[in-house]
């Protein structure tokens, strides 16, 4: 199985799978200089693990990251120092439950890539799905964090902004409000419609889905580049990747299809600084795949958590027609988990597109 590497410049590869000893990730491309803590890896995963609310699954793993390789540390025995050799970090798996899979070992379970994998491969791991797991995404947060060091003043913000047809009203949006319920959600108001909806959604042993928007802000003008290497393709592709993620739009995205060209190009004007001014960022800024210096705004859809108590009809590997309710420990909406892996992605994407700059340019930004 190829295809376990992302990234140009900033190379990311992941490894290991949902039940497994450990699972981590690979960094190659990382500059060296660059100076952290543990801690600042730590906060994004924790963000990320299971088991901190009744709205998400109750397996229980700490993601506790390790560093091995790639840095030197400080006398004070916490500062670490990128040398610019490949980062290899480790998180280890502490809680599964192979027994809970033992049924479905050669049952294909509706909405799963058991049967895809076992058809192009002729094996798959059964247990929690091996690495078709959103598990696997601990390791990009991880990779994430290192990504959130190499460019300077960027800030990557993500947000739950709807569950099934329940919608934020935007007019409320506060950042403050993100680590203040267990959604990430920036409405204060739409929090208990959330609780009540979901605490309906588990009670019936279904799952929705969700949509998640990620801002990056402090991007420099000018990363990116025609026709090829745009910012927001490859945005695009890096979200599209994460599990169950059926949709990405950057800025406007579908909603252009909608509007007038008077209303939707971003019109322009000069500032009293000689900087350029933006009147909208209705292109999530980024024109032509090149960044503009305002926010990078993008949305990505999340499907509804397959594995769900419902019997749902399918096959198994012998061909026979079987009835399958998927036992084990689930996102009821995997969407919620899936705000700091999104905002990894768009800060591997956005560190990745800075060092090409700075290689083809040779332009500090």
């Amino acid at each position: 199985m190829s295809h376990n590497t992302f990234g140009h410049l900033f190379r990311v590869t992941t490894w290991g799978e949902s039940h497994g000893p450990a699972l981590g990730c690979v960094v190659d491309g990382c500059p060296p200089g660059l100076r952290f803590k543990l801690e600042d890896l730590q906060v994004w995963l924790d963000k990320r693990k299971p088991g901190q609310s009744r709205f998400v699954t109750q397996r229980r793993e700490d993601d506790l990251v390790k560093v091995l390789s790639g840095v030197m540390l400080d006398a004070d025995g916490e500062t670490m120092t990128t040398t610019g050799t490949p980062i290899s970090m480790l998180i280890e798996n502490t809680d599964q439950r192979s027994k809970d899979y033992g049924e479905i070992a050669r049952q294909y379970r509706p909405g799963h890539a058991d049967y895809t994998y076992d058809l192009k491969y002729g094996i798959r791991d059964y247990r929690g799905g091996g690495r078709s797991s959103a598990r696997e995404t601990a390791a990009r947060v991880a990779a994430g964090g290192i990504a959130r060091l190499v460019v300077p003043g960027v800030t990557v913000r993500g947000a739950l902004v709807q569950i099934g047809k329940h919608k934020i009203d935007r007019r409320n949006w506060d950042w403050d409000q993100i680590d203040q319920n267990p959604f990430f959600s920036p409405d204060a108001v739409i929090v208990p419609v959330w609780e009540e909806y979901l605490d309906g959604i588990r009670k019936n042993g279904s799952s929705i889905g969700a949509v998640i928007e990620v801002i990056a802000e402090g991007v420099p003008a000018g990363l990116g580049a025609p026709i090829y290497a745009k910012l927001d393709q490859d945005i695009a592709s890096l979200l599209m990747s994460i599990n169950a993620v059926k949709g990405v739009e950057i800025g406007n995205g579908f909603a252009a299809a909608e509007t007038s060209g008077e209303d939707n190009a971003d019109e322009m004007r000069m500032g009293n600084d000689g900087t350029p001014i933006f009147l909208s960022n209705n292109a999530g800024g980024i024109l032509g795949g090149i960044s503009t210096g305002q926010p990078v705004v993008a949305r990505f859809a999340v499907k509804p958590t397959s594995s769900i108590l419902t019997e749902r009809q399918s096959i198994d590997a012998d061909g026979k027609n079987v009835d399958i309710r998927t036992k084990g420990r689930h996102d009821p909406c995997v969407g919620i988990r899936a705000v700091p892996i999104g905002e990894a992605m768009v800060a591997c994407a956005v560190a990745d597109h800075y060092l090409r700059d700075r290689g083809q340019t040779g332009r500090l930004k």
